[in-house]
């Protein structure tokens, strides 16, 4: 019997870049299997923003957003170091040969890596900003426009083509976001209260839209500059990880000393730390990791369907949690952009698809042929 595939998905939102980690190729995975990641999709997506929202929101002492950045990184590179050493089937030995000959025998390698790595650390430090100014599910609204960000760099940078049904739900989501940024302005960039009585952190609107806007175009560039890297170099995907967490701990390092470093020293690393705040850094770092393996059975148009649901599932939650109360320009806006969402993935779908009826064929084809040898030995 065939051994099973075990793959990711790298790309978020253009072009896909297959990593096989051991085995080979499978046919198209189960429902249930399906069912689950766009569980856990949906999960991870909405609880990360309202996590971060309410972390942030909530009076008391705060923790710094930069050592929150740090420790992300450095736990998402052990989980990377993990995951290479089951890639090597278990042999931590053979996972520091590997990491060790990428890090200082291809030094260039690592060297680009930290071209996302920085813009990485910059885009999580600037979602801290984003989601403390902005409504969870505003910003979760609003930070679709990674899709278009993404999409242009995949043009410009590796020639991706995009169909007339991508550049039309491309135009449909920015109108989208723009009809939820004009209800924002017409009600004075309302950002909701935190539900308590104290009053919470003072918030600005106009904040939370630059660092979103930030976020997004730092999100495009970095993710379509590491698929070039991974189409370019090759590489274990988990390695790769690895060499993102340990270049990207050393930037977080250096951003959290240039901008906390004299309260961090004065009030301590783990200063506001609470299991609320752990849970947030926990949920980041494995965040990544998880969707690049969850996509690997939930193809494109599944996560499609995990992003419109995070949003929905953000914005219920934030009228109760926060008193959001969306209106009807929100909520006309936030419909354009679920329907662009959508639109967006069905190429990718069907190319997705084709792919995998060829890989079944051919690995038919080579199992009778196999099959055939052997009856005639």
């Amino acid at each position: 019997m065939a051994a099973r595939h075990y793959g990711v998905c790298v790309g978020q939102a253009v072009g896909c870049v297959w990593v096989t980690l051991w085995g080979r190729p499978t046919d198209r995975p189960p429902a249930w299997l399906r069912g689950a990641s766009l569980a856990v999709l949906v999960l991870q997506n909405a609880s990360l923003v309202l996590s971060i929202r309410y972390v942030r929101t909530r009076p008391g002492q705060r923790f710094r957003p930069s050592t929150a950045v740090v420790m992300a990184e450095l736990l998402k590179g052990s989980a990377g170091f993990l995951l290479l050493v089951l890639q090597h089937r278990g042999s931590v030995r053979q996972a520091l040969g590997t990491l060790q000959g990428a890090l200082w025998g291809h030094a260039g390698d690592t060297l680009r890596l930290a071209v996302p790595s920085l813009i990485y650390t910059l885009q999580n430090n600037l979602q801290y900003v984003a989601i403390s100014n902005l409504p969870a599910a505003t910003f979760q609204v609003t930070y679709q426009l990674k899709i278009l960000t993404t999409a242009v760099f995949s043009v410009l940078l590796l020639g991706t083509p995009l169909s007339r049904t991508q550049w039309l739900s491309l135009a449909l989501l920015s109108m989208g976001v723009a009809l939820v940024q004009a209800e924002q302005g017409d009600s004075g960039g309302d950002t909701g209260t935190p539900l308590s009585p104290l009053e919470g952190p003072p918030q600005s609107y106009a904040v939370g839209l630059a660092a979103v806007a930030a976020s997004c175009l730092s999100s495009g560039f970095a993710g379509v500059y590491f698929e070039r890297l991974l189409k370019s170099r090759g590489g274990s995907i988990w390695l790769r990880n690895v060499q993102l967490g340990a270049v990207g701990t050393v930037l977080a390092l250096a951003a959290m000393a240039a901008t906390d470093g004299a309260a961090v020293a004065a009030d301590g690393f783990f200063y506001g730390y609470t299991g609320a705040v752990w849970a947030v850094v926990l949920n980041q770092a494995a965040g990544g990791l998880l969707v690049a393996v969850v996509v690997r059975y939930a193809d494109n148009i599944l996560k499609g369907f995990a992003t419109a649901l995070s949003i929905l599932a953000s914005t219920a939650a934030s009228v109760h949690l926060f008193g959001f109360r969306p209106r009807g320009p929100f909520l006309a806006g936030t419909a354009m952009v679920l329907a662009a969402v959508y639109l967006y993935g069905r190429p990718q779908y069907h190319q997705w698809h084709q792919q995998q009826q060829s890989q079944s064929q051919q690995q038919q084809q080579h199992d009778t042929s196999t099959s055939g040898k052997s009856v005639g030995a």
